[in-house]
């Protein structure tokens, strides 16, 4: 124990191990928070809808070598989220059908355009840490720690200005609305924090896992408590610990980030799965 300590704090000497490490939890904080709302409203798969965009997006500015990719992909993304939800509310096209239309589409052309653009040396690398942030968590600049930090926590403020609302949205939309709600601009503004949320989680666990990292602390808070602001902050707190843990154990063993994070989460569910039944029973 005392030498997996010593292993850890060697690790914690560099600069690249500590922007991973505060970088990760504020992500891992932002993304539970607003994982509640999508659950709860049926829009799971919006996350993963939006990460498939964020990875076409990620393409197009990797071909144009742009020195930040986020200052491209960041409006793309947000851009497309409001787009999923306008047509969400279209009798010719549900939510659901432009979610697979948008996210299968961005996939297809990311791949397609750096396939014929990229080298083919560096393809399947650059197509494998983008879809499973292998690396990307590892190789962030102290400017990169900033910029997704200060998201991160322009995301959580949202959520604690705009919270009884948001409330009121995930639980009765119509009601909310007829009590005065702007509804439709609160669900704008909803997609589009959930379009930063997505951009700033591809850095640590790839666009393929990015509904993981939202889902899974959601539910298995859901599992124990039953008020919103229970499962709130259970959430945040077993994603903050997946996180954590998920960087720590990848740091010393080597193994994926963004794997090991899901990995963890998917533990946590299954043991919140087992007490869930124990208390019910």
């Amino acid at each position: 124990m005392i030498e997996l300590i010593e292993t850890i704090r060697t690790y914690f000497g560099f600069s690249f191990v500590r922007y991973a490490f505060f970088t990760g939890t504020m992500i891992a904080l932002a993304s539970s928070l607003l994982g509640v709302t999508l659950v709860l409203k049926r829009f799971s798969y919006i996350g993963d809808g939006l990460s498939h965009t964020a990875f076409g997006a990620m393409a197009v500015a990797s071909v144009l070598k742009l020195t930040n990719n986020t200052l491209f992909v960041l409006p793309v993304t947000v851009l497309c989220a409001i787009l999923i939800l306008c047509t969400k509310e279209s009798s010719k096209i549900k939510g659901d059908a432009s979610v697979a239309m948008i996210s299968v589409g961005a996939l297809a052309f990311g791949y397609f355009i750096m396939n014929i653009f990229s080298p083919p040396a560096n393809l399947s690398g650059d197509v494998c840490t983008t879809l499973f942030g292998s690396t990307l968590i590892l190789t962030l600049s102290k400017t990169d720690m900033i910029v997704s930090i200060s998201f991160s926590i322009l995301v959580i403020l949202f959520f604690i200005f705009f919270y009884n609302r948001i409330f009121a949205i995930t639980f009765d939309e119509d009601f909310a609305f007829a009590c005065g709600t702007k509804t439709r601009f609160l669900n704008v503004m909803l997609a589009a924090v959930i379009a930063v949320i997505i951009v700033l989680a591809m850095n640590l666990v790839g666009s393929l896992l990015i509904s993981a990292l939202i889902i899974f602390p959601s539910v298995s808070a859901m599992l124990l408590f039953k008020s919103f602001r229970n499962v709130i902050v259970s959430s945040c707190s077993i994603s903050v610990f997946g996180a954590i843990t998920g960087i720590l154990a990848s740091i010393v063993a080597g193994t994926p980030v963004g794997s090991t994070i899901v990995i963890i989460d998917i533990f946590i569910f299954v043991i919140c799965k087992l007490l869930s039944a124990v208390i019910n029973r």
